[in-house]
C-alpha cells in the first residue's frame, strides 16, 4: 500500500459521488439512475486528508485554497494528481464472497454438460463436500496466502469492502481455522467483514441432526467467544437446510449477538425469502426464484435482495427478471460476485457487465447496486460508512480509464480501473 498523507486530485472528469441524502440508506428504482443527485459533471477537485475526504468543490477554488504555488503540475504545499479527466467512482463494496476455500473443481463444467443438476453433482462426491475435504487440510496459514492472492484480484477490479464467508470447513475446528484466517486480512487494501457459514451443507460424517447439534451447541458459542463473524449464513434450500432448521440457527445465531445474510431460493422457491424477511436478516441472497410477493415483504423489512447473476451465468442458466421486478417496483437490491469454487470472479465490474448487457439495467443503476446499496447492510460494522464519497468518510475510491462514469462496467474480462485507493492510500496503480 502506497501511503499519501494530503492529496488533492485536480482535473477529475464526472465524479460519482452517490451521496444524494443519508449515505447509510440504500436507494431503490429511478432514483439509482438519478445522474443529476449522483453524478458531479466534470471540473471538481477533491482533497484526501488523513485517510478520509476532507472537501470536494470546484477545481479551480481548491487549487488556490490549497496549491496556489503549483507549476508544471507540481506543488511544494501538497501533494497533487491531474486525473487527467478521467471519471472517478466509489470503492467497490462485495457483500457476498466465499473468500477462502482450497481444492479444484472445474471437472464439473462437464458434468453439468451431460444434464447433472448441482444436487447430483453433490450427491456423487462433489460441490460443497469436494471443496470442503481440500480445505479441510489446508492449514490456516495456506488459507491466508490464499487469502492475499484472493484480495489482489479484488483490489485489481476496484473493491475496497468485501464480506468474507466460511462454510468449507464443516467442522468445528476447520471453520474456527477459515474465521481465523480471515481476521488476519482485515486491513490489506480492504474492510474485511467475517461471515459464518457452518450452515452451508451438511457434512458426509455426521446425521444432519447431529451436525445441527454442534452447528448450535459448539461451533456457534466458539465463534461468538472469539468474536469472529458480524453474521450467521444459512444455505436455506431443499435437500440442504430446510425452513425450519434454518430459523432455528439464525435465531439462536440471535442470541450471541449475531445477525443474519441468508442463501436462499437460489434453485426454487422454497420460501426463503419471505423467511429472511421475517427474521430480520441483513440480506437474502441469490433470490433467483422468489415470488412477488415475498420480495415485497423484504423490501418493507429492510432486508436486501442481493443477485448474484455470475453463478446463474456459470451454470448455464438464465439470469431471470428479479432485477428488473425490483426496479420496476422500487425494492432495493445489490449485486454481488459470489465468489467461490464454481464462480471463480472476484471483478463486480463483470457482473454489472451482465446486468447491464445481459439484462438491461443502467450503468449507474449497476454502479448503485455495487457500492451504496450493499454497504448499506455491512456499514453498521464499519466505523464510517463506505459505497459513496462524501465529505468527511472514508477515502476509498477508483480512478476509471475513461472519462464517463458509464465505462465503469463496459470492459467484461479487462478491468477499467487506473487507480485504487483504499483509506486514501494507492493499492493499485496502473
Amino acid at each position: 500500500m502506497s501511503a499519501i498523507m494530503d492529496l488533492l486530485l485536480f482535473n477529475i472528469g464526472e465524479l460519482a459521488t452517490l451521496s444524494h441524502g443519508d449515505v447509510s440508506k440504500p436507494l431503490s428504482g429511478t432514483e439509482m439512475a438519478n445522474r443529476e443527485e449522483l453524478i458531479i459533471e466534470s471540473g471538481s477537485s477533491m482533497l484526501i486528508s488523513q485517510g478520509k475526504i476532507a472537501k470536494i468543490g470546484p477545481e479551480q477554488e481548491l487549487l488556490e485554497e490549497f496549491a496556489p504555488d503549483m507549476e508544471n503540475g507540481k506543488s511544494n504545499l501538497i501533494e497533487i494528481l491531474n486525473v487527467n479527466g478521467a471519471a472517478i467512482i466509489p470503492g467497490l463494496v462485495d457483500c457476498h464472497t466465499h473468500l477462502l476455500w482450497s481444492g479444484d473443481r472445474s471437472n464439473e463444467i462437464r458434468l453439468r454438460q451431460k444434464g447433472l443438476t448441482y444436487q447430483d453433482i453433490s450427491n456423487q462426491g462433489g460441490g460443497i463436500n469436494k471443496t470442503v475435504i481440500s480445505t479441510r487440510k489446508a492449514s490456516q496459514k495456506e488459507l491466508e496466502s490464499i487469502g492475499h492472492r484472493n484480495l489482489l484480484q479484488s483490489s485489481n477490479y476496484g473493491t475496497t469492502t468485501i464480506e468474507a464467508k466460511s462454510g468449507y470447513g464443516l467442522s468445528v475446528d476447520s471453520e474456527i481455522k477459515i474465521l481465523e484466517a480471515t481476521a488476519s486480512l482485515d486491513g490489506i487494501n480492504h474492510n474485511v467483514l467475517p461471515t459464518w457459514l457452518g450452515a452451508h451443507d451438511f457434512p458426509k460424517e455426521k446425521k444432519p441432526s447431529e451436525y445441527m447439534d454442534e452447528l448450535i451447541h459448539e461451533q456457534l458459542p466458539l465463534v461468538a467467544e472469539k468474536n469472529l463473524a458480524k453474521w450467521i449464513d444459512v444455505f436455506c434450500e431443499p435437500g440442504w437446510f430446510n425452513l425450519e432448521q434454518t430459523e432455528t440457527l439464525v435465531n439462536n445465531a440471535k442470541n450471541f449477538g449475531l445477525k443474519s445474510r441468508l442463501h436462499v431460493d437460489e434453485f426454487v422457491d422454497s420460501g426463503g425469502l419471505s423467511l429472511a424477511a421475517e427474521l430480520g436478516s441483513c440480506s437474502a441472497d441469490h433470490v433467483g426464484f422468489s415470488n412477488s410477493d415475498s420480495r415485497d415483504k423484504a423490501n418493507k423489512s429492510g432486508t436486501m435482495q442481493v443477485f448474484l447473476p455470475g453463478t446463474p451465468y456459470v451454470l448455464g442458466k438464465d439470469l431471470g427478471e428479479g432485477i428488473q421486478e425490483c426496479l420496476e417496483n422500487n425494492w432495493i437490491f445489490s449485486l454481488a460476485t459470489d465468489f467461490n469454487p464454481n464462480c471463480q470472479t472476484l471483478s463486480l465490474p463483470f457482473i454489472a457487465s451482465l446486468a447491464t448487457h445481459r439484462i438491461g439495467i443502467d450503468p449507474l443503476t449497476a454502479l448503485v447496486a455495487c457500492t451504496r446499496n450493499p454497504a448499506s447492510t455491512l456499514n453498521d460494522e464499519l466505523e464510517n460508512c463506505v459505497g459513496s464519497i462524501n465529505v468527511g468518510g472514508p477515502a476509498d475510491f477508483n480512478i476509471l480509464n475513461a472519462k464517463s462514469i458509464d465505462y465503469w462496467c463496459q470492459t467484461p474480462g479487462v478491468s477499467p480501473i487506473s487507480k485504487t485507493f483504499f483509506s486514501g492510500s494507492i493499492v493499485k496503480s496502473y
